[in-house]
Parts: C-alpha cells; sequence; structure tokens
C-alpha cells in the first residue's frame, strides 16, 4: 500500500485538456492517470496526486515530454541496495524480530513496500565491516569458506529473497586474500600472476558455496573499484590488462564451466575512465567472457555509459554503487542529485539495474573499519531507541522501486521543442501489463505546467520547480 511511502500533506494539481482539444471523431479513452510527488525540498514526500484523464493531444498545445512505447530499450531488473557487512549486522543485532521484518517488508516488498529488487554484497570485508578479514585467509586454501556470512548476511539475504523473489544479487571482492597478493596484505597491492589461478577458484567458490546456502549469486564482478588502492580497508589495483589476463586465462574459463548461469561484469568503478573497461573489451580473449560493465558515481559523468554501450551495444550495463552523505548538502541538493543522475540519468544511459551503497547505516556512518567516515544509507538506524529516518536517496528512489517492476523495459521520452535541461525524465513499460511508468523532474526554478503526450493522447501536470513527479497510466 502505497501510504507506508507517502505523507498525505497536500494534494499537486493534474489537469485535463479542454473538450476542444480533440479532434473531430476521436474518443478520449478515458484511462485514469495516477500521479506521486515530492517537493524539492522534502516538504511533501510521495504525496498524492489528484487523478487526471489522458485525452486526444491537440497540436495547438505544445507538448513537453513525448513519450512513445514503440521505442524500446533495455530490458530493467529494478533498484536496490547493497547488504554490506554494516548493514547485515544492523538489520540483524540492532532490530529485534518485528521490527526486522516490518523493515524488511518496507523496503524489498514488491506490493507494499519500497519494492526493492537488486542488492550488491561484498566478498569478504569493506570498509563497511567489523573486521577485514576473506573467505580464504589461509594460505595455500583458495577456496571459499562462507561460515562468518552465515551469522548476519546470509540470513538477511534469505529473508529479503523470501519477501521478493525476484531479488537479483551482485557479489564483489574489494581484495584477493592476503597471500595471493604482492603486498601480502588485504590492504593495497596487487594480485600476483602466479595466483590468479587460486584467485579464479576463490571466487567461483564462493559463488558455489552462496548457491549451496540458498542465496545464488546473479552477477560477480571482478574486483571492486580497481583503478583505487584505499589506505586503511581491503583494496587491490588490478590493472585492465591484469584484468583481461586473468578473466580470459582463468576466471572466465572457470566460470562458464562451474556457474554457466553467473553474469561476469568488468570495471565497477567510476564514470571517470571508460577507457579502462573499453581496454579489456578490446582484448579478443576476453571479451568473450565479460557479460557486462558496472559502473559507480564518485567521478566522471553518467554519459560514460552510454559511451561504452555504443561501442560494445551486447554487453550489458550495471550501475552497482553510489553513496550519499556529509558532502551531499540539503535535502534538496541530496534528492535532486540523485533522480537526476541515478533515477533518471542511469538507466538513461543503459543502466539495467541500479543500486546505491549501504542500505543501513547508524547515527555514526557505521559501523566502519576505515574508509569512509560520513557516509550514509538508504535509512538511519538509531540503535538507541529503533527510529529509522529515511534519507532523501530512500525517497529518491521509492520514485522508481516502488513502481518500475522487474522485467519492465524503457522506452523512449522525449523533451519537447526548447525543454532539453528543464525537464528530466525516464519511461517504462511495464512487462505483461503494459502499464507505462514516467519519473519526470522540473529542474527548473519555476513551476510548470506540463503537457505529457503518448501518441494521440495527452494529459497534464503542474510541478513546482524541483520537484519530482511519478506518472502511471495504461499503455496503448
Amino acid at each position: 500500500m502505497i501510504h507506508r511511502l507517502a505523507r498525505a500533506v497536500g494534494m499537486v494539481t493534474l489537469f485535463m485538456l479542454a473538450p476542444a482539444a480533440f479532434a473531430a471523431g476521436e474518443k478520449s479513452g478515458l484511462d485514469t492517470v495516477r500521479g506521486w510527488v515530492t517537493y524539492a525540498d522534502g516538504s511533501r514526500r510521495m504525496a498524492s496526486m489528484t487523478d487526471a484523464e489522458l485525452q486526444v493531444a491537440d497540436p495547438a498545445h505544445p507538448p513537453d515530454v513525448v513519450v512513445d512505447e514503440a521505442r524500446s530499450y533495455q530490458p530493467f531488473a529494478g533498484f536496490g541496495a547493497a547488504i554490506t557487512d554494516a548493514s547485515a549486522w544492523l538489520i540483524q543485532t540492532g532490530m529485534d524480530p518485528k521490527a526486522r521484518s516490518a523493515f524488511l517488508e518496507e523496503m524489498f516488498d514488491r506490493e507494499n513496500g519500497l519494492g526493492l529488487s537488486v542488492t550488491r554484497v561484498t566478498i569478504g570485508a569493506s570498509d563497511f565491516s567489523l573486521r577485514h578479514y576473506t573467505y580464504a585467509d589461509t594460505p595455500g586454501r583458495a577456496k571459499a569458506d562462507i561460515e562468518s556470512a552465515r551469522i548476519h548476511l546470509i540470513p538477511t539475504l534469505k529473508e529479503m529473497r523470501a519477501i521478493n523473489p525476484q531479488l537479483r544479487i551482485i557479489a564483489s571482492p574489494w581484495s584477493a586474500p592476503a597471500w595471493m597478493k604482492d603486498s601480502g596484505s588485504l590492504i593495497k597491492g596487487r594480485l600476483r600472476p602466479d595466483r590468479y589461478r587460486d584467485f579464479a577458484h576463490y571466487l567461483v567458490s564462493y559463488a558455489r558455496a552462496m548457491r549451496k546456502a540458498g542465496v545464488p549469486v546473479d552477477m560477480l564482478t571482478i574486483q571492486n573499484e580497481p583503478h583505487f588502492e584505499p589506505a586503511d580497508y581491503p583494496g587491490m589495483r588490478v590493472e585492465p590488462m591484469e584484468r583481461a589476463a586473468f578473466i580470459a586465462g582463468e576466471l572466465g574459463p572457470l566460470l562458464r564451466k562451474r556457474l554457466p548461469g553467473v553474469k561476469l561484469l568488468d570495471w565497477d568503478h567510476n564514470w571517470d575512465e571508460p577507457e579502462s573497461p573499453l581496454a579489456v573489451l578490446a582484448d579478443p580473449a576476453a571479451v568473450a567472457y565479460v557479460d557486462g560493465v558496472a559502473w559507480h558515481c564518485y567521478g566522471g559523468d553518467v554519459a560514460a555509459q552510454s559511451l561504452v554501450h555504443d561501442l560494445h551495444p551486447d554487453k550489458e550495463t550495471w550501475f552497482t554503487e553510489c553513496s550519499g552523505g556529509g558532502w551531499s548538502g540539503d535535502w534538496e541538493r541530496a534528492f535532486g542529485w540523485t533522480v537526476s543522475r541515478l533515477v533518471i540519468g542511469a538507466p538513461r544511459n543503459w543502466a539495467r539495474g541500479v543500486v546505491m551503497w549501504n542500505l543501513v547505516l547508524d547515527k555514526s556512518s557505521g559501523p566502519h573499519l576505515g574508509g569512509c567516515g560520513n557516509c550514509r544509507g538508504l535509512v538511519t538506524l538509531d540503535t538507541a531507541s529503533g527510529e529509522l529516518t529515511r534519507e532523501p536517496e530512500y525517497y529518491a528512489f521509492a520514485h522508481a522501486s516502488r513502481f518500475v517492476r522487474p522485467g519492465a523495459v524503457r522506452i523512449s521520452s522525449v523533451s519537447g521543442e526548447g525543454e532539453e535541461g528543464a525537464l528530466e525524465h525516464v519511461a517504462f513499460r511495464q512487462a505483461g501489463s503494459g502499464e507505462i511508468v514516467l519519473i519526470v523532474r522540473n529542474a527548473g526554478k519555476m513551476q510548470r505546467r506540463l503537457q505529457i503526450v503518448q501518441g494521440k493522447r495527452a494529459f497534464g501536470a503542474e510541478l513546482p520547480a524541483g520537484a519530482v513527479a511519478t506518472l502511471a497510466w495504461d499503455g496503448q
């Protein structure tokens, strides 16, 4: 039920075209448009908009957004957030069973909650862990032992999947075990070429163990942020030619043999270095094993996703990490940026799924061991009171995750003449029902009276400056 996400603090007007807008002999169709809006300052969040009816479009009323369901693009798996060790620990130890169940229902239920459908987990420790470790810390023993994951992580994932059986899991290593690296440490260093086979065995045995535990991994990335060596938490630098050699010589063939349904994603780093995944995809031996490219938000522009996609249209695009935090600015700035770049920008640039970093953190931006000391999750948990604070990124994702179902397809939405930059939007057609969902942001500084056109039908909405609306109606 939408009331769990919306605050009934006011209504925003949708308007119908006047009867004169009908062409002679045309019928209106009388389809109901459903809408929800969040204001830029957060004063209204997921508020229901008044019903309107789709009408036959009149050329005398120039459109602001034109939706064309005949032009379709990539299938879409959904939105989500990572279950780091920190998030899993908080969910299992910071909430009593009733609170935990309510929280996970709110986050993952498709009918009554946020409807998150993609998550990401760390293979071993990240900075958001209570200790630094991998699942194969004993030298010479490459097979992953996931016993520690059975305490908090796996129970959480099982509860999530029970709520949303369509949940997809992406898994990423922050570091190879120390004994496989030239640094001899989880901190910094590179993967030793003589340990490529061991590392491939480690990753594949991890994915097999997770499947046996009842939480199968759908996608595997080779290395989190391979061009970054953090100073105080696990990380590993892996240059493009090293990744290509590792994929072609060891990981690709082993993954295809042992887990043929698991997809392999390269890069898993920022928009500002598209030449790195392009170098891997240029390798004739490695490219056959790479199913797609994963992206983060901490540098560059989201258009890099399209640059790589256009050169390799057969490879999938996934957006796998972005965090809000102390740098994000006030509510208005954080909310607007997240909608603009991630909810709208990432899918418009071919992403098949969009995943934020931590699902939940505590009021001290943790627990964490090294790394980011001012990150936040979609939700912040006060461990003393049990109170949950839903952050701006939560409401940004709610405008899409609550409505765009797994299996939906992105369709064309184009701004009217002179509207480029003033309006940001993305449209989807749901699988099965054919319902159309349009997310639109008024990026301008003044309230707008918009006309949305689809074929010979049109409707309108008044949208304040900086506001975001989700509009849904039956397709033609």
